[in-house]
């Protein structure tokens, strides 16, 4: 029988303890440094907060996956996490003393204090478990016994990776080359215990609890598991080796199917819940917003270029997907008309439009565009599901016809309101390709977290009015 790694978020329950352990005794002890010894824990506001802080780690802890790879991790990587792990639940300690109205009975010394401490012991707490569970690995005398199946072209690296492995939950303790006569012999200190002939015998006699099968041809490696599967043995197969495939990748089910499935970002179901609901939320408010925005800008628009209010067009979404994209308008009604008119006059290197003194936008045009009042309407894309509020800018068609092959990277994902580009000083970026690189980057390591980010970042862009088109 084999022991099916766990993938749900109580996978790593010790580390979750120990983090709630390590922010507890932050808060004591910030307490303590604070307002001394007397009445520790004794005010009810500083109690039910210090049980706010464990539903906020919770919450963290669920919505951001928090514990993935913290085995992988070196110390910087693991510093990182922690900082911002124990910032978004500081933030949402301060949210919630806010949100209460009673902020001001908290000590802000307290609270920085208790920010600090919960930063070192986290570090320090992980640090300590990692290097306990590694070393539990490493030594335990239950690792189970794997017998590598491979062949004379193939066995030194396969084994000299195994060799490196940082930990592991099996002990190699034998290998078959399948290919040549080399029983008897020893690779990288690891016995070669049979050959092709013999190594089901070997398998009958001898403890084996895995078999690793590493070859080329797939019929005969299957032939070869059934007949250990008979054994009762687990038998792991080769499909790729990872460093051919992006970091994420997952094996699951295409039809009756078993495959292992790569992509640039492979986002958990509780993720896509979340931002979509963000994305609902934004939709429902941002209506609002719009609908406020045409009260005020729809006689001006109408004053300054009759014709309609909307501005909507065909755009290109996700993995090439159509749809009606709208804005209030703020150039003239035969602006496309014009635009082959200005094409020398592209400042854009690559499959994108851009000029700086653009003569189709009118006045209040320019004054919406400034601060993206334009780009308003767009929330009913996001509210549809036509649009994320956080993604890459959807092309015209014009533009998506004359896309090279690695362009069509950018539309992995929902075309957003706001993105990597907006938020990176989109007048200043003249280069397409660098548009590209930017949201291609956003696709691969996409996070709420980086979500909530570029938000933050989008509304001192809008504020500012910098970084307009």
């Amino acid at each position: 029988m084999y022991k099916k790694e766990q993938k749900s978020w109580i996978k790593h329950l010790d580390f979750t303890i120990l983090d709630m352990l390590c922010l507890e005794l932050a808060y004591g002890l910030a307490y303590l440094i604070r307002l001394g010894v007397k009445n520790q824990y004794m005010n009810e506001q500083y109690l039910r907060l210090a049980v706010v802080l464990l539903m906020l780690d919770v919450c963290v802890v669920f919505f951001s996956e928090s514990y993935k790879g913290i085995l992988r991790r070196n110390n910087s990587q693991e510093l990182k996490c922690v900082l911002v792990h124990t910032s978004v639940i500081f933030a949402g300690m301060v949210v919630y003393m806010y949100l209460i109205q009673r902020s001001i009975i908290f000590s802000r010394q307290l609270m920085f204090i208790y920010w600090a401490l919960s930063i070192v012991f986290e570090f320090i707490g992980r640090s300590a478990l990692k290097v306990i569970l590694k070393r539990k690995m490493m030594n335990s005398k239950r690792l189970e016994s794997l017998v590598v199946v491979t062949t004379e072209e193939l066995v030194e690296s396969c084994l000299q990776e195994f060799d490196n492995l940082p930990y592991r939950e099996f002990v190699v303790t034998g290998v078959v080359v399948v290919d040549a006569m080399r029983k008897g012999e020893t690779i990288r200190g690891i016995p070669v215990v049979a050959n092709a002939d013999d190594f089901f015998e070997y398998v009958r006699t001898n403890v084996v609890d895995e078999v690793f099968i590493n070859g080329n041809s797939i019929a005969s490696s299957q032939a070869l598991a059934d007949d250990l599967l008979e054994m009762g043995i687990t038998v792991h197969f080769n499909l790729v080796h990872e460093s051919k495939l992006t970091p994420n990748r997952v094996i699951g089910k295409c039809g009756k199917y078993l495959v292992l499935t790569s992509s640039m970002c492979i986002a958990s179901p509780r993720q896509l819940f979340f931002k979509r609901c963000i994305d609902i939320l934004a939709g429902i408010v941002g209506l609002v917003f719009t609908g406020l925005a045409f009260v005020i800008f729809a006689p001006l628009i109408k004053l300054q270029s009759p014709g309609p209010v909307f501005f909507s067009q065909i755009r290109v979404g996700k993995n090439g997907r159509k749809f009606r994209f709208y804005k209030f308008r703020s150039m003239n009604v035969n602006a496309e008309e014009q635009k082959q008119e200005l094409m020398d006059q592209n400042e854009m290197s690559g499959h994108m439009f851009k000029m700086k003194d653009d003569p189709r936008i009118f006045p209040v045009g320019k004054f919406m565009r400034k601060f993206s009042i334009d780009e308003l309407p767009q929330f009913w894309n996001i509210l549809k599901g036509d649009m994320s509020l956080v993604g890459t800018r959807p092309p015209t068609e014009e533009e998506f016809a004359s896309y090279e092959a690695h362009h069509k990277a950018r539309l992995g994902i929902k075309p957003g309101l706001t993105g990597m580009w907006q938020v990176s000083g989109r007048s200043d970026i003249q280069d397409f390709e660098e548009v590209v690189e930017l949201d291609t980057y956003y696709i691969v390591n996409w996070s709420l977290f980086l979500d909530f980010k570029i938000i933050f970042k989008t509304l001192q862009v809008v504020v500012s009015g910098k970084g307009s088109e």
